[in-house]
């Protein structure tokens, strides 16, 4: 949803009783009807939908085990969890499985297999692989588990979060390597869009699973952004497959920088900083002092706290501490300090060191982020909220963000700063980007239900943010801007629109969960730029509207079964949707 950061992404809905009002110019009439088919081929159409319906939702019980009855015949270990699966099913859908079980399996019980050892270059988890397999035997993918796809900072959109990236390319990984074709083509479009709104660390995953499943629709992208950005030459050297860091700096080379941004390099001092981060290697605390003796160059020189924190081993980390010749604040040429770094790397006892030795907790980055937000954007709910049995280990995850909360709260004037921060602000805006459009094609679809939701939540006194759709009515007020409100004022304002937009989406969740789930398909999948239907060339426009419609279609099967169960369940329920006439929403530019 590359385009919904645009400012000047400006949509309104009306309804058919806007018609007469000329409206009905802002979209393109629907397509011709087709003849109807004989009676028969329709029955025997709807026959055969319903078969295969059927056909799926049976094939679908096959992956639970809900009568103790299990009838696979094979075990796929994730995560040290064994999973049963059906070899005809799997080796029918997927030549990789195909080839994989025609070349048998251990004489005694069922077939093991390591997932770990079926995908070498990438990690599929559990839940990843259940997503998987679901579509293997029903045709139909299921939305992402939000406790492994979401990270725990509560102002994330999750659009581009490291828990929402790396969910994507696990399934990548997956449908790579088994060889599921349009599986593929759906993700490879998914990554695309957090390539150019995602963290230049955060596109790192995408760009390797695009490199070892050979995606260069893909790569071509990922490798661009990491080369228009500021990560350095060791992160690529370390980060990076080297024919991908090759490339990365042939583009940087061509590149024509104005005589201002040229920088000199000193080949002696990038020698005399390579030899101490070899040292660094090699664990040899003692030999990294000898270079600092025997040159003029420093720690702080060869930035050697960061290499550690990112790469050495804890104990390194301590010796390096020790050694006092280092400024544990220091800020590298991409605005990062040690713990900075070490939060990324999410171990506790470098931070735990860092922090011993006075390192800050209330620095930001360039962008405004500190240590706590870095750990939270990359922590899965799953890891943080996993509650730990008795007798085992905390996750790490978990740790790493107590601890720096904990040292956050020592000081308030940190808190305060990283409240009014600019990354505080930008969160606010991707969230709240998210949640307008999420809101307003609900009120597309259904506005008599949308707006019934938004006056519970009090949505409708707070204020529309202007980076997402809204009426145009309403975007000259948004325009104005009050010059007596100080930024804190703005944020508090900001995360009330918030709070009663996210209660809006989950009043919707609660009482029409399978439209629900259709909208957070889109928003998944689409950009809403598909709804301007008279942008792009005539081709796209065609295409624009088959996606329209095709939407059109799923919400109103999705509405019916909502309906269906609130009748089962006792309930009444009016809708907007249901009258013909009300479905006929029209958009406006």
């Amino acid at each position: 949803m590359a385009s919904l950061g645009e400012p000047s992404s400006s949509i309104s809905f009306t309804s058919s009783s806007n018609v007469s009002n000329g409206s009905i110019s802002s979209i393109a009439p629907p397509p011709a009807t087709p003849p109807a088919p004989p009676a028969g081929a329709a029955a025997s159409t709807n026959l055969e939908v319903l078969s295969l319906s059927r056909l799926s939702s049976n094939l679908e019980r096959l992956l639970l085990d809900s009568d103790g009855f299990d009838c696979t015949d094979a075990q796929i270990i994730v995560d040290g969890v064994p999973i049963g699966v059906h070899r005809c099913i799997l080796g029918a859908r997927s030549r990789f499985f195909y080839d994989l079980f025609s070349r048998g399996g251990s004489e005694e019980g069922k077939p093991k297999y390591l997932m770990s050892e079926l995908v070498k270059c990438g990690r599929v988890g559990r839940e990843a692989f259940m997503i998987f397999l679901a579509y293997i035997y029903t045709g139909k993918l299921k939305p992402s588990p939000p406790e492994v796809s979401v990270c725990v900072d509560e102002m994330c959109a999750h659009d581009a979060c490291r828990p929402a990236i790396e969910f994507v390319v696990e399934l990548m990984y997956a449908s790579s390597v088994f060889q599921i074709p349009e599986l593929i083509s759906l993700f490879q479009r998914r990554l695309l869009n957090f390539v150019q709104k995602a963290l230049v660390e955060d596109i790192i995953p995408i760009l390797l699973v695009a490199f070892h499943s050979q995606l260069n629709l893909l790569l071509n992208p990922c490798i661009e952004r990491v080369a228009r950005s500021y990560l350095d030459n060791i992160s690529l050297e370390k980060d990076l497959p080297h024919e991908i860091a090759v490339a990365v700096k042939l583009i940087r080379s061509k590149s024509q920088p104005s005589e201002a941004d040229i920088i000199t390099v000193d080949p002696v001092h990038e020698k005399r900083v390579g030899r101490i981060h070899r040292a660094l290697d090699c664990d040899d605390v003692h030999l990294v002092k000898l270079l600092l003796s025997e040159s003029q160059i420093t720690l702080d020189d060869a930035n050697a706290l960061h290499y550690a924190a990112a790469y050495c081993d804890t104990k390194i980390v301590a010796e390096l501490l020790d050694l006092e010749l280092a400024n544990v604040n220091l800020k590298n040429e991409r605005g990062y300090t040690p713990l900075h770094v070490a939060s990324m790397r999410k171990e506790p006892a470098v931070i735990v060191s860092l922090l011993t030795k006075g390192a800050s907790v209330a620095e930001t980055t360039a962008d405004g982020r500190n240590a706590v937000n870095i750990c939270r954007r990359l922590t899965r709910a799953k890891d943080y909220n996993a509650r730990t049995a008795q007798g085992q280990e905390t996750n790490t995850d978990r740790i790493c963000i107590d601890i720096l909360e904990k040292e956050l709260m020592r000081n308030p004037m940190a808190i305060e700063d990283s409240v009014t921060s600019p990354l505080f602000a930008d969160d606010l805006h991707m969230k709240l980007i998210y949640l307008e459009n999420r809101v307003a094609f609900a009120r597309l679809f259904f506005p008599t239900e949308a707006k019934v939701a938004m006056e519970i939540a009090q949505a409708d006194t707070t204020t529309i943010y202007a980076g997402g759709v809204s009426a145009p009515n309403t975007s000259s007020k948004l325009k104005e801007v009050d010059l007596n409100e100080t930024p804190a004022m703005r944020n508090k304002r900001l995360r009330e629109r918030v709070d009663s937009l996210m209660k809006t989406v989950e009043l919707g969740r609660r009482y029409f969960s399978h439209c629900s789930e259709v909208l957070d398909k889109f928003l998944e999948d689409d950009s809403p730029d598909t709804f301007y239907l008279q942008k792009g060339t005539p081709d796209e426009q065609k295409i624009k509207r088959t996606r329209f419609y095709e939407l059109k279609e799923d919400v109103r099967k999705a509405f019916s079964k909502d309906k269906a169960e609130k009748v089962r369940s006792g309930l009444s329920s009016s809708s907007s949707s249901s009258s013909p006439t009300r479905q006929r929403n029209v958009l406006r530019y």
